[in-house]
């Protein structure tokens, strides 16, 4: 079993005490420091949810009075709140500051290569709102950015002053993401968006930064924070839908590569002489387990499982998922073909990379242990003895809304660490 670090509630952004440390220097007359050491109290009583000004002055090896001005300032933005006294040693009880987890808005938007889901949570990851519709992104951008317009607004007007209280939109693509460039989109995976994601219109409408990076990315950011990787800090997050990617969680942090295309385990050349993939390349992973291949193999093997309900019925990957489920031999044939395909391209990331556990995200993760069985056998019988024991490959913990929780967590983190991306509304106080 993989070691966790032991964070409770603290979540992944456990070190704010030693950032604050390091700052305390600060003082409310240096501005240009003011700001940050506030910012990174604020991540403190985030991560505590519940904690005392002398508690943080502890933690933190800050003055009482340095800590009353920074608290004084935080106050008022409606990010946290007095919620009384709490336990005394002898003396006067300290009085508790809270987290409003409910101060702030943010939405995160998953645009698959063939759906469009989006999430509205508060500053905890709580999914408040939800909309999803299967859409033929690869080929209608226009129509994906409507849609996701659409379910913006939607999420936005179920909550109380929705938008005057969204800190940002968080958006998870299809495609791998330069950090330098976000708004590049790959041709090869999507050539009818010209290389162009076109969100600039998401940012206008509801006047919020707009954060953008890989799906795999950020389903992998979900797991950290909320899913079945907090407080592993080396794992893999792989993602099975339309097409496959993997996001990696190396020291706590996502890891992106020189250009952003870390992750992309769909292109891995599992069979050379396969057939041709939309990369250019032979055999690769996609080619073999993403929907479109499944649906191609169902198609191929009908004809020798006449009894399957598949033969007769319009084949999809959901009703593949669902047949698996039910028990129909062609879709467990299917089943076990991919996880042999799938076993081989994580037991290579396990000898390369030596992760502590893979979790699997995607549609096909809802087979559980229809699928786990059958990989985890070929895993172990092509990894080294000492990579597989140390690691545990499960399934996402977060469902279907895993990558669009991740996008917007993406905000949230960013908003963490500079608390200026709050609205105005949730921070009435300017810090510097």
């Amino acid at each position: 079993m993989p070691k966790r670090q032991p964070t409770g509630a603290r979540g992944p952004t456990a070190g704010a005490a030693s950032e604050i440390a390091a700052q305390k220097g600060a003082r409310s007359g240096d501005p240009s420091r003011a700001r940050p050491l506030a910012d990174s109290v604020l991540r403190l009583i985030w991560q505590e949810r519940r904690i005392s000004r002398a508690e943080i002055a502890r933690r933190a090896d800050l003055s009482r009075s340095t800590v009353s001005e920074i608290v004084g300032l935080l106050l008022p933005t409606g990010l946290v709140g007095e919620v009384g006294p709490g336990r005394s040693n002898g003396g006067r009880r300290p009085i508790v500051l809270e987290f409003q987890d409910d101060a702030a808005l943010l939405l995160g938007i998953d645009i698959g290569a063939a759906h469009v889901t989006a999430v509205l949570t508060d500053l905890r990851g709580r999914v408040l709102a939800s909309r999803h519709r299967d859409h033929p992104v690869r080929t209608d951008p226009e129509g994906t950015r409507a849609l996701a317009a659409e379910f913006c607004a939607d999420c936005v007007a179920t909550q109380k002053r929705g938008a005057k209280r969204l800190v940002g939109i968080g958006i998870a693509v299809p495609s791998p993401v330069d950090p330098s460039h976000p708004d590049r989109l790959s041709e090869l995976v999507l050539p009818e968006w010209r290389g162009h994601g076109g969100f600039e219109m998401l940012r206008a409408r509801f006047r919020v930064p707009l954060l953008i990076d890989n799906d795999a990315n950020l389903g992998a950011l979900a797991e950290h924070w909320w899913g079945g990787g907090r407080g592993v800090n080396d794992f893999a997050y792989v993602k099975i839908a339309t097409g496959l990617g993997a996001g990696y969680v190396i020291g706590g942090e996502i890891y992106r590569g020189a250009t952003g295309v870390a992750g992309e385990i769909g292109h891995l050349a599992i069979d050379p002489h396969g057939v041709p993939c939309i990369c250019g390349l032979r055999g690769c992973l996609a080619t073999l387990v993403g929907a479109p291949a499944l649906v191609e193999r169902a198609r191929a093997l009908r004809a020798e499982f006449p009894e399957s309900d598949l033969a007769a019925n319009g084949l999809t990957i959901a009703s593949i998922e669902d047949a698996a489920l039910a028990g129909d031999p062609l879709a467990l044939q299917l089943v076990r073909e991919t996880a042999g395909h799938l076993g081989i391209a994580l037991a290579g990331l396990l000898n390369l990379m030596n992760p502590s556990m893979v979790i699997l995200g995607g549609g096909l993760s809802r087979l559980g242990e229809l699928l786990l069985a059958p990989l985890r056998d070929t895993v172990r019988r092509r990894t080294l003895v000492s990579s597989v024991t140390a690691a545990e490959i499960r399934v996402t913990e977060l469902g279907t809304q895993a990558v669009a929780t991740g996008a917007a967590t993406m905000v949230l983190k960013a908003a963490l660490a500079d608390s200026r991306l709050f609205p105005a509304a949730a921070r009435r106080a300017e810090v510097a």
